[in-house]
């Protein structure tokens, strides 16, 4: 019996050691992990279950008979974050360079099957060079086997992709079926073809990082959500994402202690707000002070930053808080923020996650780029999101509720539970001065009479009350007490049910 588990340790030791120490050192020297150190720095201690260690590719053409490697290029198995089960796939780029096989594909679709059946969020981490070019339409086969069963878990799962190494061909469209992409600063790049292709191709010369590299996909594809330094802290960010996530559709949000008061007034709130209409604010400050513990995630900083997307807590339940950020383009509604938006608004619904929204918008941004660039149909993506999401949706107007724009930020109109506003709220189809020129054009030319004017449109709609008049308006708050305020309704509406239309799908403008 001894000389059977002797075999078995040294079977599993040669398993451990991937493409070899060369390969691995390799790795380091490059500054990236191996995949089975990014699994333990990511899973809770000893809790990682290894599936499949001994999996060999079955390939015979080109001489692959002779290079066999246990394990096939991926780890693969599951485990617990903080407590909780998660399973977890990791490319080894040691192994033919984490390139895909019919194997290797078997290895993740098997996990992404207990994944869904357990319902349980999976992790997939990706260093690889895309499809084993010796296996052919089996490696192509292997590829759409995976790319089903993301979209079979859409919805009900939480999907998280984190690419921390080249992810070419198709590896990259995985992760782009994922609810989440994180990246690595200057290890980890994605595209569909390579730098090579491309000159071959176009005869564009171009280096990967400025083809695919972190830098492009958080500030102008929006195809990853956020980049970190080094291997270490991604992987340590995806321990805490994952506190705020539920494990699926059904098990509600996780609750965790909060020795922050519901109850906690911030009296620097009622001085946010610049006595000039025009000077711009830093909605995160409110952000920080309104949620527990200052603890914010914040989701795609870096993209559209006239929009602040990201999850919080409220009483130690997850919320997702969707805010306009003044600081930047005075927090406008344009084609990628309405996107971003809609997108995160979109997850959260799937996840039974609360929504805060936190209103200070002008309105949607002018000219012909944006209309050139498909405006009306993107910030539709927004609206409808809004309107379609079912999941307790609070409101905050902070100052500026102008034209449709204050329509599509969760208003009563379009599904708000409950919608609050400072009394600094200004809630219209446009500010003072604009509509004072359109409503009396004729008296443009004396600058007395239009500056009457404008004075009494501002009287008039620059305030909260005439929406709370008509009911729009839920309460005008202070805002030293919008925690508590937030905090009370979101306990209201715990047990919110809403029932709709039997549809097979919607048709969300795309």
């Amino acid at each position: 019996m001894k000389d059977i588990i002797d075999e078995l340790e040294l079977r599993r030791d040669n398993a451990r050691l991937g493409g070899g120490q060369a390969r691995i050192d390799s790795q380091h020297v490059k500054g990236k992990l191996t995949a089975r150190e990014r699994i333990e720095l990511l899973m809770d201690e000893n809790s990682f279950e290894e599936f499949d260690m001994f999996v060999e590719h079955r390939c015979t053409e080109f001489g692959m008979e002779k290079t066999k490697v246990p394990g096939d290029g991926v780890v693969t198995g599951w485990g617990t974050i903080n407590g909780r089960v998660v399973y977890v796939f990791a490319k080894d780029f040691t192994v033919m360079g984490g390139s895909l096989s019919q194997s290797h594909a078997r290895k993740i679709t098997k996990i992404q099957d207990l994944a869904l059946r357990n319902r349980a969020p999976i992790i997939g981490v990706f260093d690889a060079g895309g499809a084993r070019i010796q296996e052919g339409v089996d490696a192509l086969g292997g590829y759409g086997e995976v790319f089903a069963r993301n979209v079979q878990a859409s919805g009900v799962v939480p999907q998280i992709s984190v690419i921390m190494g080249p992810c070419a061909g198709g590896d990259v469209y995985s992760p782009a079926m994922t609810d989440f992409i994180f990246m690595v600063k200057d290890t980890s790049y994605m595209f569909v073809t390579g730098p090579d292709v491309v000159k071959t191709v176009t005869n564009e010369t171009v280096t990967a990082e400025d083809l695919g590299g972190a830098r492009v996909h958080t500030t102008k594809s929006s195809i990853a959500d956020r980049a970190y330094e080094n291997d270490l802290e991604a992987l340590l960010q995806m321990r805490r994402l994952m506190d705020f996530l539920p494990s699926n559709n059904k098990s509600g949000v996780p609750e965790l202690p909060s020795g922050d008061s519901p109850d906690r007034i911030d009296t620097s709130l009622d001085t946010l707000i610049p006595d000039n209409p025009n000077k711009p604010y830093d909605m995160r400050e409110l952000i920080l002070k309104v949620v527990d513990e200052a603890d914010f995630f914040e989701i795609q900083e870096a993209y559209a930053k006239n929009i602040i997307t990201g999850f919080a807590r409220m009483e130690g339940r997850t919320v997702g808080i969707v805010a306009n950020q003044p600081m930047v383009l005075a927090g406008v509604l344009d084609s990628d923020a309405s996107r971003k938006a809609a997108r995160f608004v979109r997850f959260c619904d799937c996840f039974d996650i609360p929504i805060v929204t936190v209103v200070d918008v002008p309105g949607f941004l002018p000219g012909t780029a944006q209309e050139y660039g498909g405006l009306i149909k993107h910030g539709a993506k927004l609206l409808f999101a809004f309107a379609q999401a079912t999941v307790p949706k609070v409101t905050v107007i902070t100052r500026k509720a102008y034209g449709g724009a204050y329509d599509v930020m969760s208003s009563k109109h379009i599904g708000g539970d409950v919608n609050y506003a400072w009394p600094t709220a200004e809630i219209a189809v446009m500010g003072a001065k604009g509509a004072a020129e359109i409503l009396y054009r004729s008296e443009l030319n004396d600058p007395v009479k239009i500056k009457a004017r404008i004075d009494e449109y501002q009287a008039r709609f620059a305030n909260p009350f005439v929406a709370a008049e008509r009911g729009y308006i839920d309460e005008v708050i202070t805002p030293s007490a919008t925690r508590k305020r937030v905090c009370r309704a979101l306990n209201m509406l715990r047990t919110k049910q809403v029932e709709n239309p039997w549809k097979k799908h919607d048709n969300i403008p795309l």
